[in-house]
Formats: structure tokens, C-alpha cells, sequence
């Protein structure tokens, strides 16, 4: 069981977003007031390629673990800088499979669609950090560290403190791949 650290939103497409006591996750569309929530995608890049596609990325999760991981790299980075929704501790999110379903508290649900690819705005915010946020395994395939996406099942609030818990679906599990 993992807890939830922090929540974000913005009703702008900034990079960071802003710190709240409460958001409220609405089933099949996102945060509510957030710039991101919608039933296609409204990351603007996206947009500009296909406006239609699906929004896989409703919901931005990042875990908390890695702001330790790179300050050992001299870089401080605090909950919501790197653009997520809900700052979360305790779950190796990067490990989960897709279609993972996250209880974030009492009611909200969302399910796991992929990881989130870095960009350059995290090198443009601090020079840098986007190389701290990659990463080769043993097989030298890239891991990416900014975080995993996911869609609403169910709506409902999310706060700081609220508990984690983890559903994994049926085998065969497939790998978290850039949405």
C-alpha cells in the first residue's frame, strides 16, 4: 500500500503545476479544472498531430522517491514541479503493468495506461534534470523515471495522506510503455 503525498492541478498547460489541499478526479474525463482532463488528448503536441486520439493521460502520477534520486544529482525538485497530478510514495509505480487500477483514497479509481516520455521542457526548466530522469537497465533498454499516466474509472477526491492501493490485472502483464 502506497499514500498519496501530493495533488496538483492547472487549468493552464504550464509545466508545473500547482499545489491544492483537494482535487476531485471525474470518471472518464480527468481532474476537474485541470488542463489536461478531457475525453481526447489535450496535450497541445498531440493536439496539433491527431485532436481526435483518446486522452491516455487523464491523470499524471509521479513518485515522490525520485526527488531523492535526483538530489544525489544536485538537483531539488518538489511536488508538482515536474508537471503531475498526484505525488504518490511507497508504490514502485514504473514496475506496475498496464491496466493497473490505483483506489487513490476512499472512492477515486484509475486505471494505468503507460508512462509518461520526458520532454525537453524538463531540460529547459533545469538544465540537466532530463538525462537524471533516464535511465538503461541491464538490457540497455531506456527507463523512463517522469512518472506513469492513467485514466478515471471512478470519480472522487483525492488528498494528501490518502491511501494507495494496488489492483494488478489478470496475467499476461504487459510492460508500461510511453503513452
Amino acid at each position: 500500500m502506497g499514500q498519496v503525498v501530493a495533488v496538483a492541478l492547472d487549468g493552464a498547460h504550464r509545466f508545473s503545476k500547482g499545489l491544492t489541499p483537494e482535487i476531485t478526479l471525474v470518471e472518464g474525463l480527468g481532474i476537474a479544472g485541470d488542463a489536461h482532463a478531457g475525453i481526447t488528448v489535450k496535450h497541445r503536441s498531440r493536439v496539433a498531430r491527431d485532436p481526435s486520439q483518446p486522452n491516455l493521460r487523464q491523470v499524471h502520477l509521479l513518485q515522490a522517491e525520485l526527488f531523492e534520486e535526483v538530489a544525489a544529482g544536485g538537483f531539488r525538485v518538489a511536488p508538482a514541479e515536474l508537471g503531475e497530478n498526484v505525488t504518490t510514495s511507497g508504490i514502485d509505480l514504473l514496475g506496475l503493468p498496464t491496466g493497473t487500477r490505483l483506489r487513490l483514497g476512499a472512492e477515486a479509481v484509475v486505471e494505468v495506461t503507460g508512462l509518461r516520455n520526458p520532454c525537453s521542457q524538463i531540460e529547459r526548466w533545469q538544465p540537466g534534470l532530463l538525462a537524471a530522469v533516464l535511465d538503461r537497465d541491464a538490457d540497455g533498454r531506456l527507463v523512463r523515471k517522469a512518472g506513469i499516466m492513467a485514466v478515471v474509472v471512478t470519480g472522487g477526491p483525492v488528498r494528501p495522506g490518502d491511501a494507495i492501493t494496488v489492483e494488478l490485472p489478470p496475467p499476461p502483464h504487459r510492460r508500461l510503455e510511453p503513452v
